[in-house]
């Protein structure tokens, strides 16, 4: 129930939000595209101290502390997989009620959720240890989603007591099963799988990880370590950052995991770095995207597409990364963006996608 975030909310405003260290960030200051991903993995990486797999449940008891969403319930977890944000929880876990293996229904227990499966790198330590994509879940939606990726879902063959989902998906790119947590907790989810991108570029095609071409669930793949996951996925995640916006239970998160094992997530601290990153880097696939562009650029808020041979949408973020326009089918060549500022624009066909940074003065 969305109660004490309001008031949670309020003092993060007054007081001021936390913020990294002096300095934490300032070798990737002025850099984008892959340049940028590469700099923030030296970052996050440089420092780090992992902990054991074991102190994971202590540190849930301040970072998974359910704060801002139940009145009441302090000193409780936050499950993403039960939270109900509008109402009533369908249960609720003490710190005390986790176990290592799947309870045989939803609200026995609470384990440690691998947003990223271990499965995929063979359970190796250091990845199964951070705290940054192991979260505490329910024991039983947690052993449902498997190891299969996130995605959406129309039909789902089950459906969790908050609505989390399991099913076909409907996410364009992939057919096969995927698992749908609720809207609240989309952007959450993607900056961390964006996260353990970025942590772990190196480990893109390790030999000793689960081969990606071999499991159809596993998300890794694309061209290179640079983009990390397959076209697709990408694509949602950086859908899911933009559609659900940082909020201060991850910028409190991220404190408390900072000082846990002193590394940072740098997609909560600067969400505008994911669009910065992975949509003005993005490949396309359709020869009659290469040659097309905007211009002027910089304009005074009308632009032109010269090139463009078919039928687009159209999506506009801002630097932040809330979304501006979302996936307007675009009638003729040409489109408006209201407001100064710099923008990223997507541009969608049946085949590709490609997408521009404009200035509108």
């Amino acid at each position: 129930m969305r109660i004490a975030l309001l008031s949670t909310l309020f003092l993060s405003v007054v007081l001021g939000a936390a913020q990294p260290p002096d300095g934490y960030y300032s070798s990737a200051q002025g850099l984008t595209g892959y340049e940028l991903k590469t700099e923030l993995k030296e970052i996050i990486t440089n420092g780090f101290n992992g902990q054991s797999y074991g102190d994971l449940i202590d540190l849930y008891q301040t970072s998974d502390n359910d704060d801002y969403y139940d009145d009441n319930q302090s000193f409780t977890i936050l499950d993403i997989y039960s939270e109900n944000p509008d109402g009533p929880d369908p249960y609720v876990y003490s710190f005390n009620d986790n176990c290592g293996n799947v309870s045989a229904n939803e609200g026995g227990c609470y384990n440690r959720e691998h947003l990223y499966p271990q499965g995929f790198f063979n359970q190796e330590d250091i990845m199964r240890n951070d705290a940054h994509h192991v979260v505490p879940t329910d024991g039983q939606v947690n052993g449902r989603r498997s190891n299969f990726p996130f995605g959406e879902v129309n039909n789902p063959t089950f459906t969790s007591r908050n609505g989390s989902k399991v099913g076909p998906s409907a996410t364009p790119g992939f057919t096969q099963t995927v698992f749908e947590p609720i809207d609240e907790f989309k952007g959450d989810i993607a900056r961390s799988l964006l996260y353990f991108a970025t942590r772990y570029e190196d480990n893109w095609d390790d030999s000793s990880w689960d081969d990606k071409d071999a499991n159809v669930s596993d998300p890794r793949g694309g061209p290179n370590k640079n983009q990390w996951y397959e076209q697709w996925f990408i694509d949602l995640l950086v859908q899911w950052h933009n559609e659900d916006p940082v909020n201060q239970r991850e910028q409190d998160r991220n404190n408390d995991v900072f000082e846990y094992q002193n590394n940072r997530n740098p997609f909560i601290d600067n969400p505008e770095w994911v669009n910065q990153i992975w949509t003005t880097t993005a490949s396309t696939s359709d020869n009659s995207f290469t040659t097309i562009n905007i211009f002027p650029n910089p304009s005074t808020g009308r632009f032109q597409i010269t090139d463009l041979q078919e039928s687009v949408t159209i999506s506009v973020f801002d630097v932040s990364g809330r979304m501006v326009k979302a996936n307007q089918t675009l009638e003729g060549n040409a489109f408006e963006i209201n407001g100064t500022g710099v923008y990223f624009v997507k541009l969608n066909s049946n085949l590709a996608s490609k997408t521009f940074r404009v200035i509108v003065k």
